[in-house]
């Protein structure tokens, strides 16, 4: 189906994309590696062309969060270095050494489970990693684990201890004293490991915002939201070269005039008290736009101009005021997010206006609108 089809869609620039690797590539040292973070579908972009896109533009692998975003990967005859960063049961051993990923341990008994896994696969040694809880107290374990966890791993010639690994927590905030103390307790770490005379060859602490701070790049990083161009962290300054790849657009369906007295959407939150042009554009929660920017908090742009949600965002709907815009009509471009001519709508100012942050506002974007891709 072509575009023409749809009344509301997302067009992803790869070019940006491609851009923004080369960028932080350009931060890094000749010899540490990028590895580009493609969980939750790219971060709403997409995660097959996005995958393609960053390993042309020379990323040296790929990591996702689960199994299945992995063999998704690999059914889509993506064959690069593919690392899990996340939980996986060992029920997905087997699965996962068969199409050649990478699993994080952080715990004892899914040592067993891959190395069995790798044996029957005949994928030996299968590399794993081993992700240190430095102190984001979420998957991973304790440093004063690591050493006997990395002893049972490499007790199994099914199985190579490839990569030491943790996650910083406010690694976007210059001078943050955690961040210090976290690459203090990782470093504590290989200390311990090297004593028993163990150093995994890939070592990868910095995430998007410890890459632009140039904190802990060790001889791999893991480039995740900065890849599509967003800022890192709410207030904090990123990089003015970084673009951002998404754009959400829509058409005007109706325009009409609302008669005194008449409400718009669910539960009359609004009610016109003048004669009032109003336009209905056919996206709602239902795609992922955010219910919550009902009743003027939120706003599209049309003819690069701002019109404010009226009433509640419905499932499939919502009306915007375009009452200072007396030449829309129907079928006209909108713009949800992204920029249009002379206006814009960034991922970080539509988080604001919901109390949240870029993260949530691209991944929450939800199948139903169709990703095209751009060059």
């Amino acid at each position: 189906m072509t575009l023409e089809t749809f009344p509301t869609w997302l067009e992803v620039n790869l070019g940006a994309i491609r851009h923004n690797v080369r960028l932080l590539r350009s931060l890094l040292a000749p010899k540490v590696a990028l590895v580009a973070v493609v969980k939750a579908n790219a971060y709403g972009h997409g995660a097959i062309p996005v995958a393609r896109a960053v390993l042309q533009a020379g990323a040296t692998g790929l990591a996702v969060a689960r199994a299945d975003e992995g063999l998704a990967l690999r059914a889509a005859g993506i064959e690069a270095s593919l690392w899990i960063l996340g939980f996986v049961p060992e029920s997905a051993a087997l699965a996962c050494a068969q199409a050649g990923l990478t699993v994080t341990v952080a715990r004892p008994t899914q040592i067993a489970a891959l190395a069995a896994a790798a044996r029957a696969a005949g994928r030996m040694p299968l590399p794993v990693h081993l992700k240190v809880d430095t102190g984001l107290s979420r998957y991973g374990v304790l440093p004063e684990e690591v050493v006997p966890l990395a002893q049972a791993i490499v007790a199994h010639p099914e199985l190579a201890l490839e990569g030491l690994w943790t996650h910083y927590a406010v690694a976007e905030q210059p001078d943050h004293p955690y961040t210090a103390r976290q690459l203090a307790a990782f470093e504590d770490a290989l200390a311990a490991l090297g004593a028993v005379r163990l150093r995994p060859p890939i070592l990868h602490t910095a995430n998007s915002g410890a890459i632009l701070r140039g904190t802990g790049h060790f001889n791999c990083v893991r480039a995740g939201v900065t890849l599509y161009g967003l800022q890192p962290e709410p207030g904090v300054t990123g990089h003015p070269g970084l673009r951002p790849a998404l754009t959400w657009k829509a058409r005007v369906a109706r325009v009409h005039t609302l008669a005194p007295g008449t409400s718009v959407s669910y539960g009359c939150t609004f009610t016109a008290a003048r004669p009032m042009r109003v336009a209905l554009i056919p996206v709602g929660y239902g795609d992922g736009y955010p219910r919550r920017l009902g009743n003027g908090r939120g706003a599209v742009l049309i003819h690069e101009q701002r019109c404010p949600i009226l009433g509640r965002v419905c499932m499939d709907n919502v009306v915007v005021d375009v009452d200072h815009l007396p030449a829309v009509a129907e079928d006209d471009e909108v713009v949800l997010l992204g920029v249009q001519g002379a206006g814009s709508i960034s991922a970080e100012e539509l988080a604001e206006w919901e109390e949240t942050n870029n993260y949530e506002v691209v991944t929450r974007i939800l199948p139903r609108p169709p990703r095209f891709y751009l060059d």
